[in-house]
């Protein structure tokens, strides 16, 4: 009788989760800048293309450039870009005299230094930002169109206070210090984080002109547009992933990186692409005016509503693990 041999294939699939890479959670000076899961520190690199994508990279500038405004050195006799200030938890607090939108701004008094940084120089004719941070207290402090009053304490048209380890957006249809009624320093790029070779949140950007709406997680909008073809405040973009890293410094790539995986937050009204920084010396201005090589059309809206858990807050849903499916083939020779 003849032999034969057959064979018993058996298909094994095991399922095992695939552990998610721990979130990053931005720190500056011992303090969080808001909780890991919070929108700001969120990626948005595997989200959906918003359905009016193209009609906002139309409206901002297809064609216009990615400028940093950020840098090294002064321009027009005051620092490239916002500055911002540690203040030890003990600073003196001062009284805040609100000299426009005092409705919509958190009262003092805030612990702002005399001499405390302003966004372009103290002689400065526009937004004036003041951004300070509370050391070991963790509380954000921002004031828009700030100058020190006589006798002491500070003049600003508004102000807001962030609570660092939370998700407490403004009330909805508050300002802040920003139109868009969001902090400025966690969208600020930061020679730190660049030289780190890593930012984990999301950048600030500006655009010539937005919609008279806002989308989470801003709360206030500054325009009397209502054609939809203009991009809300809030709007989130992100850079295309087919963008060339090679021609890029290391330095640039990092930030090249963080506007493809964590995005832009349209957070103000100004000029198109217009990404906001700290001016810092250690800036290298010829590496960062590489990223002029970028236009509006390497960009894309994204659509967050799905990251959404609460309106009021800013705590973002986060991707869980997916489970792996492993197939083991397990050939098994039999015969007679």
């Amino acid at each position: 009788m003849s032999a034969r041999r057959g064979l018993l294939v058996a298909l094994v699939v095991v399922l095992a989760g695939i552990p998610q890479p721990a979130r990053a959670q931005p720190t500056l000076a011992g303090c969080p800048v808001f909780p890991a899961d919070n929108i700001w520190n969120t990626r948005i690199d595997a989200l959906p293309v918003h359905p009016r994508s193209d009609d906002y990279i139309a409206s901002i500038g297809p064609d216009a450039n990615v400028h940093p405004d950020f840098g090294k050195g002064e321009w027009d006799g005051g620092p490239i870009g916002i500055p911002f200030v540690v203040v030890p938890a003990d600073q003196p607090l001062v009284a805040i005299e609100f000299t426009a939108y005092g409705d919509e701004s958190d009262p003092g008094p805030y612990p702002v230094p005399p001499d405390a940084p302003i966004e372009g120089g103290s002689n400065a004719d526009g937004d004036r930002h003041v951004l300070v941070l509370h050391q070991g207290v963790c509380r954000l402090y921002e004031l828009y169109r700030a100058f020190p009053a006589e006798g002491g304490g500070w003049e600003a048209d508004s102000a807001a206070v962030y609570d660092l380890r939370s998700h407490a957006l403004r009330p909805a249809g508050w300002t802040s210090a920003d139109a868009a009624g969001l902090p400025i320093l966690p969208g600020l790029v930061r020679y730190d984080e660049v030289a780190s070779g890593a930012i984990t949140h999301a950048l600030r950007v500006t655009a010539p002109e937005t919609q008279a709406a806002y989308l989470w997680p801003a709360r206030h909008f500054a325009s009397s547009i209502t054609d939809p073809a203009y991009p809300p405040m809030g709007a989130r973009f992100r850079l295309r992933d087919d963008v060339d890293l090679s021609l890029f410094s290391p330095a640039a790539r990092v930030i090249i990186v963080a506007m493809q995986r964590y995005g832009l937050i349209l957070a103000d009204n100004g000029l198109s692409w217009y990404i906001t920084g700290a001016p810092d010396e250690n800036w290298d201005n010829d590496i960062l005016h590489e990223l002029d090589r970028l236009h509006g059309s390497d960009f894309v809206a994204v659509d967050t509503s799905s990251l959404q858990i609460d309106p009021d807050s800013g705590q973002a849903r986060q991707a869980t693990s997916t489970p792996r499916r492993t197939l083991y083939i397990i050939l098994i020779a039999t015969g007679q």
